[in-house]
């Protein structure tokens, strides 16, 4: 048999995704504040098979690029304006049946209780298709809006990180499985002796269990996790049941891949527990060259300055004090750029920031695949079979039809040669990504 592809969609519920272009884009309809927009795209990924759909999210606007979000307003940043993904969620699980609904919540502006809830909720509602994409927050604008002077450090908002999935965990587990009788001739609504009523004392939280939140029916949700650096690898090594990453060329897939896999293995993790996707944004055409021309429209509308403002937020860095036609090797050799910036600059290609604006703003670095149906889907097959990934994180250059176009025309190749689903065969979105269930 052939290896079976997991598919995600990938979302913001904001006017961009990982493109800049989406709300400009001629084929993009309507927009973000309408809750059609998602119900509509819920319904194809779904008729695709689509193992789950997924809300990045960022919780405050960003000043890094020039210490002003006037620009982001102006233009549309990628956080300029955000609407909260749990209730959009909420409401896709009313409207479809099978696919996963993942929310993501950070762990350095939240409390455990209030994710521990929110998403046992969210997955009683589903009926077991619910996910945690779990994210520590990126910049000193976020830490101002919750009142913070400055951004925790990188490996202390990890170590937060780790005690608070621990205390989530803890929050879930404490119903057992049968904890909630409903016997409604004894007036018995749930048996106290298989709940535990937990106390937790950490360097971060002090916390005194149980949830009021009965066993979920997957047991517990689905973790996915995206940290890219060391500390974040090592995290999703330890946590991470679908680890989504942004690479732009194969070998870089592959090592990801194989340094996630050899990490689980040094701490008694099965790889096979986690599922690495990587992320692909397809322009699919009649023909190679119409799929170009797609291409090549769609990265026109993608402003470079909104790409150098979404590169200064996501560093918590102002790469706007440099001229555009810098070179990012002179960049990373400046003195004022930071050590672990300068670090992830020579690992790019010898290009200026204007040109890498470019690449930022139509992708955020996520390879475009401009071909026909048949070719996109060998690509992602080759990939697939080489081992670079468990499958595919799916983003959007316009909405719905990058996600209709390849519904209607790569996942029926794929479903063909045996790489995808043809009908849902479990209820949870643990049964669909082949995850452990926990009873």
């Amino acid at each position: 048999m052939a290896k079976q592809m997991a598919l995600a969609g990938f979302m913001l519920s904001g006017p961009v995704v990982h493109s800049h272009a989406v709300w400009r884009h001629p084929q993009t309809h309507s927009h973000f504040l309408d809750p059609d927009y998602y119900i509509e795209i819920a319904k194809t990924l779904e008729e695709g098979c689509f193992d789950l759909l997924f809300f990045a999210d960022r919780l405050a606007v960003g000043d890094q690029a020039g210490q002003s979000r006037a620009r982001s307003f102006e233009l549309g940043a990628q956080d300029a304006a955000r609407l909260d993904p749990l209730p959009i969620l909420s409401l896709l699980a009313g409207h479809t049946r099978h696919i996963g609904l993942g929310l993501t919540r950070s762990t350095t502006y939240y409390q455990p209780p209030h994710v521990a809830r929110a998403i046992a909720s969210l997955d009683h509602i589903s009926r077991g298709r619910s996910a945690w994409n779990i994210v520590t927050s990126m910049n000193d604008s976020e830490a101002r809006l919750f009142g913070h002077a400055q951004h925790l450090a990188h490996d202390q908002r990890y170590a937060r990180a780790d005690e608070f999935v621990e205390l989530v965990l803890k929050l879930w587990n404490s119903w057992q499985p049968d904890a909630l009788v409903l016997d409604k001739v004894r007036g018995i609504l749930a048996d106290p002796g298989k709940i535990d009523a937990f106390k937790h004392s950490g360097p971060f939280f002090e916390c005194e269990g149980p949830l009021n939140i009965p066993r979920v029916p997957q047991g517990q949700p689905v973790l996915i996790q995206a940290g890219a650096s060391g500390r974040g690898r090592q995290f999703g090594s330890r946590w991470a049941e679908v680890i989504f990453s942004i690479n732009s060329r194969v070998e870089r897939m592959l090592e990801f891949r194989q340094d996630i896999h050899q990490q689980m293995r040094a701490i008694g993790r099965n790889p096979d527990e986690c599922k690495v996707l990587t992320a692909v944004m397809p322009f699919i055409g009649g023909t190679e060259a119409e799929a170009i021309k797609k291409r090549d429209e769609h990265n026109a509308l993608a402003n470079p300055e909104l790409g150098v403002i979404t590169l200064s937020t996501q560093s918590n860095f102002d790469f706007t004090r440099f001229p555009l036609d810098t070179r990012l090797l002179d960049i990373a050799r400046h003195s004022a750029t930071p050590d672990v910036i300068a670090q992830k600059l020579r690992l790019e290609r010898d290009i200026t920031l204007g040109e890498y604006g470019a690449i930022m703003a139509a992708s955020i670095r996520v390879p475009q695949l401009a071909g026909t149906a048949q070719s996109v889907a060998q690509q992602l097959i080759d990939w697939l079979e080489l081992g670079a990934c468990d499958g595919y994180v799916v983003s959007p250059a316009y909405l719905p039809g990058t996600f209709t176009e390849f519904t209607e025309s790569v996942v029926p190749i794929l479903q063909r040669r045996g790489y995808l689903r043809t009908a849902y065969e479990h209820p949870t979105l643990r049964g669909h990504l082949g995850l452990k269930h926990f009873d």
